[in-house]
C-alpha cells in the first residue's frame, strides 16, 4: 500500500517543484494532495501526467495523511506544522521556523540521514536553507577525511530563492532597462537587474544578515558544532541556481587530487573541474539538475591545509524540494513510518 502525501504551498516555486520531483522519482504515493491558501483554491497544479485541483489548507483533514511536505513560509508552518504533526502526519518543513529547534532534526540525507529518526518528538523534520544544503553536501566527505576547522564562503544566490515575485521583478526590471522603461523596485532593497545586492534577509545586530547566520548555525547543527564558518551572502541577477566560492581550512593535510577523488565518490556530488575556459559549472547548467556540482578545486596557499572550490546547485531542487523528498524516502527506506490503514 502506498502513502498519502500532502504538499502545502503547492502553487509556489518550491511546491510546484515538489510535485514535479514526486512524479519524476516515482515516489510510492497512492494519493497526492495539493494544498495552499484559500485564495489559491481551485487553481490547477501539474503532477506527472495528472492535474491536481488545489484545496484550502485551513479546511483540510490530515488524519489520513502520512507525509506532509510544507513549503508555505514561516508563519504558516509555525501555526500548521504542529497541528498536522498532532494528527499523525510527518511534516517535512522547508521554512526556517523549526531548523534550530533541538527537538526537530535538521537533515540533508547525504550528510546526516541518521538524524531522521529523531522526528518522533514533534513529527516535524526541518529542511535546511538552500545555500546551506548544497554547501554541506560538498563539505561532508572532506570533513570525514581531513576534519574541517574553518570555512569562509561567499554566495551568489539566484532570485528564485526569494520566490516567484522576485523572479518576476528581475524579468520586469531587465525588460525595463532594454526598453528604457521605469525600473520598479518592490521585492529587493535595490535594483537587481544588471546588479548584485550584498544583502539577503534582514540585518542582525552584529552586522551579519539572517541568511548568513542561518548558514553558520545550520552547518554546525547538520555537520559539526566545532566548525567555524563565516559567510557573505549576495543576491545576483540569475533566475535559478545558487553558486558559492568556498575556502576551507583543515586540521589534517589533504591534497587537491585527494579532494577531487573523495568528492567524485561522494553521494550527491558531481565534480567537473578542468583548468581551461568553460571547465567548470555555472548556475545555468545546474538548473533542473539534482547534483551538487563542484569545480575550481585548488590549494589555498595562505593557510596550512587549505583548499578552495566552487559549488553550484539548483536551489529549488537540492536546496529545497529534492532534499525534502529525499528525507521522505529516508523515512520509508528505513521503515520509520508505515502507511496509515485506509478505510475501506
Amino acid at each position: 500500500m502506498g502513502y498519502k502525501v500532502a504538499v502545502v504551498g503547492a502553487t509556489g516555486n518550491v511546491g510546484r517543484e515538489m510535485l514535479n520531483i514526486l512524479a519524476e522519482r516515482n515516489f510510492p504515493a497512492d494519493e497526492v494532495v495539493a494544498l495552499a491558501s484559500r485564495k489559491s483554491m481551485g487553481q490547477e497544479c501539474t503532477f506527472g501526467d495528472k492535474t491536481l485541483k488545489v484545496k484550502a489548507l485551513d479546511h483540510y483533514d490530515f488524519s489520513d495523511v502520512d507525509i506532509c511536505l510544507m513549503s508555505a513560509g514561516g508563519a504558516v508552518s509555525k501555526e500548521w506544522s504542529p497541528k498536522i504533526g498532532a494528527q499523525g502526519a510527518v511534516v517535512i518543513d522547508n521554512s526556517s521556523v523549526w531548523r534550530m529547534d533541538p527537538d526537530v532534526p535538521l537533515v540533508v540525507p547525504e550528510v546526516n540521514a541518521d538524524a531522521v529518526a529523531g522526528y518522533t518528538k514533534k513529527n516535524i523534520i526541518a529542511n535546511p536553507n538552500c545555500s546551506t544544503a548544497q554547501l554541506v553536501v560538498a563539505l561532508k566527505p572532506l570533513h570525514d577525511k581531513a576534519v574541517i576547522k574553518r570555512v569562509v564562503v561567499a554566495t551568489y544566490q539566484s532570485v528564485s530563492g526569494a520566490g516567484k515575485d522576485a523572479m518576476d521583478e528581475l524579468f520586469s526590471q531587465t525588460k525595463a532597462v532594454f526598453t528604457l522603461g521605469e525600473v520598479v523596485e518592490k521585492k529587493f532593497p535595490k535594483r537587481i537587474a544588471f546588479n548584485v545586492i550584498p544583502q539577503i534577509d534582514v540585518f542582525m545586530e552584529d552586522g551579519y544578515t539572517k541568511e548568513e547566520w542561518k548558514m553558520m548555525m545550520e552547518t554546525k547543527k547538520i555537520l559539526d558544532p566545532k566548525i567555524r564558518l563565516t559567510a557573505t551572502c549576495v543576491r545576483v541577477p540569475v533566475f535559478i541556481g545558487h553558486s558559492e566560492a568556498v575556502n576551507i581550512e583543515f586540521e589534517n593535510p589533504i591534497s587537491v587530487d585527494e579532494a577531487r577523488e573523495i568528492l567524485r565518490a561522494a553521494p550527491g556530488c558531481l565534480v567537473i573541474d578542468k583548468h581551461e575556459p568553460g571547465g567548470y559549472v555555472t548556475p545555468y547548467e545546474a538548473a533542473g539538475e539534482d547534483a551538487t556540482y563542484i569545480s575550481r578545486i585548488r590549494t589555498d596557499p595562505t593557510v596550512e591545509n587549505g583548499l578552495e572550490m566552487w559549488v553550484v546547485a539548483d536551489n529549488l531542487r537540492k536546496g529545497a524540494a529534492l532534499n525534502a523528498i529525499q528525507i521522505a524516502e529516508c523515512l520509508i527506506n528505513r521503515k520509520l513510518i508505515q502507511a496509515k490503514k485506509k478505510a475501506a
